[in-house]
């Protein structure tokens, strides 16, 4: 793993990286959850996410959003962090030319995000996407969902409705030319506490069988 500083557009970007040999590994970038809330690329679910990704040969990033960390800048409520995670997956891609495999991933805020770089970047072709708060923000940008992948829930979840995500889920669920999984992880809150194991098999076993 290294420490790198990225140039993004406010400024340097604090993230971490490991790098896969295989000249044609896929590529993973993890977005992580809201930085007002205290949000950072430390969170344990970031964390877990970025050795899963690891563990199964994607060359990862996971970064800090501005004014967060050695990041700089200051918060934007969404608008500044997608342009982060533009300049960071940039990066990314720099560094992987013949990667033909790219996810986004992400975590809470960090979903709502990672969801609209799916959007604009049509190399992207998997994600996870963890806790989405579809309660609190508009996911109505996803019509219609670009690719397939995987959205993850705890229906003890306080903070994004569990409700609200599987409504989501649903009408996703609906589009043709994606398959689109949801797996809610029956009693666990927003940040997997004492669900760990399950929420680390379920993200395992979507990837084994997913990545082409």
């Amino acid at each position: 793993m290294v420490d790198l500083l990225i140039s993004g557009p406010e400024g340097k970007i604090e993230a971490k990286y490991s790098h896969n040999k295989d000249l044609q590994s896929p590529i993973a970038i993890i977005l992580h959850p809201d930085p007002s809330r205290g949000g950072t690329m430390n969170t344990k679910i970031v964390f877990k996410l970025y050795k899963i990704f690891i563990s199964n040969g994607f060359s990862t990033i996971r970064f800090n959003f501005r004014g967060v960390g050695k990041s700089e800048g200051i918060y934007d409520n969404g608008e500044g962090e997608l342009s982060d995670a533009a300049s960071v997956l940039d990066w990314l891609q720099q560094y992987n030319t013949n990667s033909k495999v790219c996810w986004v991933v992400g975590f809470s805020f960090g979903a709502w995000v990672a969801m609209q770089l799916l959007m604009r970047r049509p190399e992207i072709n998997g994600f996870v996407s963890v806790s989405p708060p579809a309660n609190i923000r508009d996911f109505s940008f996803l019509a219609p969902c670009p690719s397939s992948g995987l959205i993850v829930h705890g229906d003890k979840d306080n903070i994004a409705s569990f409700d609200s995500t599987k409504i989501l889920a649903e009408k996703l669920q609906k589009q043709k030319k994606v398959d689109i999984k949801f797996k809610p992880i029956k009693g666990a809150d927003h940040f997997y506490e004492n669900f760990s194991n399950e929420f680390t098999e379920v993200v395992d076993k979507y990837i084994k069988e997913n990545i082409i």
